[in-house]
Formats: C-alpha cells, structure tokens, sequence
C-alpha cells in the first residue's frame, strides 16, 4: 500500500509542478483561455480526449458494463460521435471567428441579452460536467485511504483548483498529454486485460453472465436515444469542447485530431463496459456501481500497478474536472463580467481568481451530490435541451430572432425542471419534452416577432459558412 501511494503522490505532485510552469508560461490572457490557439497535433488529440472521458465516461461506463454488460458501451460511444460529427463538420467555419467561447456566436446574431442567458446556462453545464469528475476523483480517494467522501473531494479536487488557477489552458495542455499516455496504458493496457483474466477468461464470462450482458440493446433503446440525444448533441456546443477547438494552431490540426480523440472515446467505452462486464463475474454483489473501478483495482493487480493505475484514472478524471472548471471560468470573464463592468476591466487576475471562485463552488456541489450519471443528466438535459435550438438557429436560420431565442430557453428550461423534479433527475422526458418545446417556441416566437434590423455582415458570413458545410 505505500509503494501505491507514493505513486499516486508523485503523480499529484508531477501536476502541481506541471500547474507551476503553466504560471510562468502563461503571460497572456490568449495564454490562459487557449494556449495561445498553437497546439500541434499530438498534443490537440490528447488533451481532446482526456477532456471528454472524465467521470462518467470512465466509471459511469463501468457501472453501466457492471449492470447491463456490453451496451454501456453507448454512453461513451455517444460522445466519440458527437467529437467526430463536429471535427469534421463545424471546426473549419468555428476557428475562422478567433472566438473564445460558445456563446459569442449568439451575440454576432442576437442582442446582448441572449448572450448573457446563454452563458449563464453554458455555465450550469460546465459546472455540473465538472461535478461530476470530482465526484468521481473523491469516490477513488475515498476508497484508496479510506477517509469521509467529503474530505476526498476536497483533497482530490482541491489539487484540480490549484492547477487549473496557476496556468490556466497552458497548465491543461502539459498535463494532459502526459495523462493521456498514463491512462493508456494504465487502463486499457493493464486493468481491462487484467479483469478478463481475473474473471476466468472470455469463454468464462460468456457461460457466467446472462445473455443479455452480450448485446447491445440490453441497456434498452430509450437510453440509447436519450445518449445520443444529450451527449452526442452537447458536444456540438459544449464550452469544454470549443474552448479546446480554439487551441489547435489550424483547421486540419483541429479536424483530424479531433477525429481520432471521437474513435478513441470509442474504444474506452468498449474498455469500461468490459471492465465492468468482468467484475461481475468476480464481485457480483457490488452495492454502488460507481465503486467498480476501485473494486476491480483491488481485486485483480499487485502492489505497484495498482498505483500506476489509481493514478491513471486520476488523470482521466482530473483532466476533464479541470477542463470544465476553465470553461466556467472563461465563460463568466468573457460573456459576463466583461458585459457588466467592460472589457477594460478584465485582465489574466481576473480570470484567476473567477477559476478559485468557481473551483469552490464544484467541490461544494460535489459534496451535496454524490452520483456522477445524475450530475452528467441533469448536466446535458440543461445544455441541449435550453441551448441547442437557438444557437443552432443563430447559424443557420435568417428568421431566428433575440425574442424567439430568450422565450425558447426560459419555457424549455421550465420544462426540463418541471420534468426533472417530476419524475427525477435521470428521467428521459425531459430531454424530449424540453427539445421539443425549444424548438416550438424558437420557430413560432421567430417567426411572431422577428427582429427589426437586419443580419449583420458577420451573420451574413455564418449562415455562408454553414451553407458552404451542408454543401460539401
């Protein structure tokens, strides 16, 4: 046990150093929001992929393969499609408008307002997707040293904070390559072959697990739909993604190289659901699902791997908490402070100190949650469910107007709360429900009450760029 955990720490420690030199690199405010838009391929495709396979992902698919088998393979297999659909589709006319976050396309078509409810709601999102890694990080800790789940929150995410606010985008990129190749191999390389050997091999799976546990409808086509509805949709205008997008020094860096972190995201679905799948051969009586990675860790790998693991999975999770945490911060800066006090106001301190602000606030949710497929749900269900029609709207539609845009997320974000309260957090109506009405509204609003002046000359240029995207 302290072989591991002196691992462990060496790697806390190797990201802390990593956070430091992100301080002295980071001397710009482009610096901190997006690494000076100059990552090479490599780099681009790693820190892509650690950024969506975080907690969920990572033991929010093993829980799935632990109850359904094969088909929690979907969950992430949603987001891989979602990341190829937008590389290859949308980052060519997104990186033509040097932006820095998602919501600066609303207001090239709407008025301020829009973007500043935008924003808001892009924040709830980023928020809750950030939650969700440090609920993750803190069940790991928890189990590793065996200290109240509170108090590993807190250890775990405080290190996330303390990174995040020294380098800003430049401390996320040097430590996610270098993530990237830890959970490589740590994960896929050692603990998936590992668990099928544990469990008696594949033959001795297929005669132990039920059928179901080998097709992938077993998790039902409801939940399938309501994957690819919120997960595949949110990659198309998550803040986290975009803001990464922004850090590939040119269009075919940021196309290709997000093309291979979507396959990628692929096949780590496939290696949590068999991870999963194998430790209920060997621990079938798991009462929380979210404890089969530290369950199968323990069970299956020898002092030594067992921390080069632990701290591979740290990474995975550490890397999209921290992505999150600097999309919140990035998008309060820029869409709100700056709207309320002006630009001029605005330097690299003060997006430091919204990154400490807001990294307080996810390890406080994180404490009052607890369940990272909830924090994920309630997460996607807010962003596709409020954002995707108007901003969607805002590139491709001439009649869409700032009226149409406000009323459409107030009553879809009424909806989504009145289902969710409903009928719970992970309930599938309010993904449908509240798209539906974002739609109904954004069409019958626009239409009612369409702005009075015209499209400006940039809106001309996004719906020439969209146009120009459906063609080819």
């Amino acid at each position: 046990m302290i072989i591991d955990l002196s691992l462990i720490g060496l790697y806390l420690l190797f990201v802390l150093g990593v956070g430091w030199l992100g301080w002295k690199r980071a001397k710009t405010r482009d610096d901190y929001a997006v690494a000076g838009r100059r990552l090479a391929p490599l780099m681009f495709t790693g820190t892509m992929a650690t950024t969506v396979l975080g907690g969920a992902a990572t033991t929010g698919s093993m829980g799935l393969g632990y109850q359904y088998g094969i088909s929690g393979v979907w969950l992430a297999t949603s987001l891989g499609m979602g990341l190829i659909c937008l590389s290859l589709f949308l980052v060519t006319p997104l990186l033509k408008f040097n932006l820095y976050t998602v919501t600066q396309v609303l207001a090239l078509r709407y008025r301020p307002r829009v973007r500043f409810l935008g924003a808001t709601i892009m924040m709830v999102y980023d928020l809750m997707v950030a939650v969700t890694s440090v609920i993750a990080i803190g069940t790991i800790i928890e189990a590793l040293l065996g200290i109240p789940f509170i108090y590993a929150i807190w250890a775990g995410g405080g290190v996330v904070v303390i990174y995040v606010f020294l380098g800003g985008m430049w401390s996320l990129t040097m430590t996610d390559i270098f993530q990237f190749i830890m959970m490589t191999i740590g994960l896929l390389f050692i603990l998936m072959p590992a668990s099928i050997i544990h469990a008696g091999g594949w033959q001795n799976m297929r005669a132990v697990l039920p059928d179901g546990y080998f097709s992938l409808t077993n998790i039902g086509l409801p939940n399938i739909i309501t994957y690819f509805l919120i997960y595949c949709l949110g990659m198309f205008i998550g803040q986290d993604i975009w803001q990464r997008v922004f850090t590939a020094r040119s269009a075919g860096v940021a196309r290709w190289g997000g093309f291979a972190a979507g396959v990628y995201c692929i096949v780590w679905g496939a290696m949590g659901a068999i991870i999963g799948m194998s430790c209920r051969v060997f621990l079938p009586d798991l009462s929380n699902p979210d404890t089969v990675f530290m369950a199968a860790v323990q069970a299956v790998l020898p002092v030594g791997l067992r921390g080069i693991v632990i701290a591979a999975s740290l990474a995975a999770l550490m890397s999209t908490a921290s992505a999150c945490m600097m999309a919140t911060s990035t998008l309060f800066v820029y869409d709100i402070y700056a709207s309320l006090f002006g630009k001029q106001k605005c330097s690299i301190k003060t997006d430091r100190c919204a990154t400490v602000v807001f990294g307080i606030i996810i390890l406080i949710l994180a404490s009052l949650i607890g369940d990272v497929i909830t924090a994920l749900t309630v997460a996607y269900n807010i962003l596709v469910g409020v954002l995707l029609v108007p901003l969607i709207g805002a590139i491709c539609w001439k009649r869409s107007s700032t009226t149409g845009a406000i009323s459409a997320m107030v009553f879809s974000a009424v909806i989504i709360i009145y289902f969710m309260s409903r009928y719970g957090l992970q309930a599938n109506s309010a993904t449908y429900y509240g798209l539906l009405v974002n739609l109904a509204t954004f069409v019958a609003v626009s239409l009612l009450w369409p702005d009075l002046r015209t499209p400006t000359a940039i809106t001309e240029k996004i719906i020439r760029f969209f146009r120009y995207v459906r063609k080819s």
